[in-house]
């Protein structure tokens, strides 16, 4: 492993200026990070470790309503917390997919939004990668490419975001507070994250120095409690990335769909939101017919970027199950396999 500065700053504006030098990166678990260094795909100079600053590790309601989770809080305690599950059941569920336990007790709110994709070419250094090193060309292209993106790529980087977690957040218009050197500042979440174009290496909008240092859920997020579900297909059911995922939200009243909220996982650099897909869900019954339409027209546009022409049918009936499982109700139990469609409902109470 390459040999790197340690710094562990006592406030974030040190922390931002300790991160905006060159070849300096934020340490909080190191989920990700430390196995990236291990292997020689990270190098960086600098760590600054900001597992022990103040106000970052909070999960608050604030006066609006709107929920408030720091950066440092882990993805096992927020997905624990009864008041969260309840308020948040999709949320919830996704965070409980993904990885192990032992990861989740680890890692950190704000990791789970910047993790790497899990490209096999990007991992290794043997390989040809435009992310891991820009201009060198794209492997994943002519090679293994099963699970790589079908929306969203360019001859660049085909690569897809592994994130459980960001999907339903997306559907739910979370919010991303950052730190920056100039100052505190908030963008949507969906527009956190960039499309490869031809600066696949430029994964987020973030700039030097930048600390994301909460996540924030807008008080209308909470309406869609009572029908939310996240499902996820993998190739096996524990400890794997989606292939495909999507998080489905609705809002019903009077028997039809007041509005719906969908989102995809697996199929882009980005967590994707179908927003065409709930203008087509808005004011119709919650029936089948209505699901594959969305279906249809969530997957507008997708093409194989390889040997994965299946994941384009598979997103679409996702779309379906998810859809159909949200309007049968959020169930009172997170599925003792959480967000596997293969799971039972009994498992840990929402209520």
């Amino acid at each position: 492993m390459k040999q790197f500065d340690y710094v562990r700053p006592a406030t974030v504006t040190e922390a931002v200026a300790a991160a905006a030098q060159p070849g300096a990166v934020f340490l909080a678990a190191g989920t990700n990070l430390l196995d990236l260094m291990k292997g020689g795909v990270s190098r960086p100079d600098r760590l600054v470790d900001v597992t022990h600053l103040d106000g970052l590790d909070g999960i608050e309601t604030l006066a609006d309503g709107s929920l408030r989770i720091g950066a440092l809080v882990r993805n096992a305690d927020l997905a624990h917390d009864a008041e969260f599950a309840r308020s948040y059941p999709a949320v919830a569920e996704a965070l409980l997919s993904g990885a192990s336990a032992q990861l989740r007790n680890a890692a950190t709110v704000g990791g789970n939004l910047l993790q790497r994709t899990r490209c096999a070419y990007f991992y290794d250094t043997a390989s040809r990668c435009n992310k891991r090193a820009p201009g060198s060309g794209c492997d994943a292209r002519d090679g293994e490419n099963r699970s790589h993106a079908v929306l969203g790529w360019s001859e660049s980087c085909i690569a897809t975001h592994p994130s459980d977690f960001c999907v339903p957040l997306v559907a739910l218009d979370a919010i991303v507070e950052i730190e920056g050197r100039g100052g505190r500042r908030e963008i949507a979440l969906v527009e956190l994250h960039r499309l490869p174009g031809d600066a696949p290496d430029r994964e987020s909008v973030l700039e030097p120095g930048d600390l994301i240092v909460a996540v924030r859920l807008p008080p209308a997020a909470r309406g869609f409690a009572a029908h939310a579900r996240y499902l996820k297909v993998r190739e096996r059911t524990s400890y794997a990335f989606a292939v495909v995922s999507a998080a489905a939200a609705l809002r019903i009243e009077n028997g039809r769909i007041a509005e719906a909220r969908l989102a995809l996982g697996g199929v882009a650099a980005k967590p994707w939101r179908a927003r065409a897909a709930e203008d087509v869900l808005k004011g119709v019954a919650p029936i089948a017919d209505a699901f594959q339409k969305a279906a249809r027209r969530a997957l507008e546009g997708a093409k194989p970027s390889g040997d994965n022409a299946f994941k384009i049918e598979l997103a679409r009936r996702i779309v379906v199950r998810a859809l159909t499982l949200a309007a049968a109700g959020t169930p009172a139990r997170i599925p003792a396999l959480p967000a596997s469609p293969f799971a039972s409902t009994s498992g840990a109470l929402h209520v």
